[in-house]
């Protein structure tokens, strides 16, 4: 149930700006829900505690923004188009910002990936026609000891 709920999850966030164009992959750290992405690409306890981690860093840098966001609403005159365009200016490099910080922590969260769970990652993007991040994956030891 969880794999289906995810595979929609990206269908539903890679569709929604038209297929024709290869828009990253975001892995959607600090968007999706935690436990999906745990779930989804079975991370182990250690790959589980760092991507959550990574899920607070987001949501907190993106807290900033978003008060930034705000006192600028607030602050900013808004009588003349020219006054709104200098203001929609002024959220656009804000929104970039975001943009920027989700792409840095879906990354950073991919390099904890072993071989198989980058692939699946992989598989999930070309199902969605979207553009993945390239990273190299982490190799993990074995926690099976050889017979």
């Amino acid at each position: 149930m969880a794999r289906f709920y995810c595979l929609t999850l990206f269908v539903c966030l890679f569709f929604a700006n038209g297929i024709l164009a290869q828009e990253d992959c975001i892995l959607g750290v600090g968007i999706s829900e935690d436990e999906t992405i745990i779930d989804v690409f079975q991370l182990n306890e250690e790959q589980a505690e760092q991507m959550i981690n990574y899920s607070a860093e987001l949501k907190y840098r993106n807290e900033l923004l978003n008060n930034q966001a705000e006192n600028i609403l607030k602050r900013h005159p808004q009588s003349t188009a020219a006054e709104l365009m200098v203001l929609a200016e002024k959220y656009n490099v804000i929104r970039d910002s975001m943009a920027r910080i989700q792409r840095m922590i879906d990354i950073k969260t991919l390099r904890l990936f072993n071989k198989n769970q980058y692939q699946r990652y992989l598989a999930l993007c070309n199902e969605a026609y979207r553009q993945p991040f390239k990273v190299i994956p982490t190799s993990y030891q074995d926690s099976i000891p050889p017979k």
